[in-house]
């Protein structure tokens, strides 16, 4: 079993920054993804940036160089550093973990969710 609790979320204006940590727990797979997902408002879960144990990141299309996904030191952490907010990426934001090399892995382990409001 696996454990992912996220943190870091809140309360931002316009143009501003946050950043986002996940911490996993328990039995984790030494070949893995760490990614973070997003759900908007009255919209699907979408993902935001994925990055493997390997240091391979993706990054959905719309980021446009404003967020930078990482992983610590240890590689059972992974953050999120969310520059230029905007009011559209207010959203619940989730921490994934996928067994194996590929996002697409079919089996995935979810935090919570931190909420991140962008508002002025």
């Amino acid at each position: 079993q696996v454990q992912l609790v996220e943190s870091g979320g809140g309360l931002v204006q316009p143009g501003g920054s946050l950043r986002l940590s996940c911490a996993a727990s328990g039995s984790i797979f030494s070949i893995n993804v760490m990614a973070w997902y997003r759900q908007c408002p009255g919209k699907e879960r979408e993902l935001v940036a994925g990055i493997s144990s390997g240091g391979t990141m993706n990054y959905a299309d719309y980021m446009k160089g404003r967020f930078t996904i990482s992983r610590g030191a240890a590689k059972n952490t992974v953050y999120l550093q969310m520059n230029s907010l905007k009011p559209e990426d207010t959203a619940v934001y989730y921490c994934s973990l996928i067994p194996g090399p590929s996002l697409l892995g079919a089996m995935k382990y979810w935090g919570k969710g931190t909420q991140v409001t962008v508002s002025s």
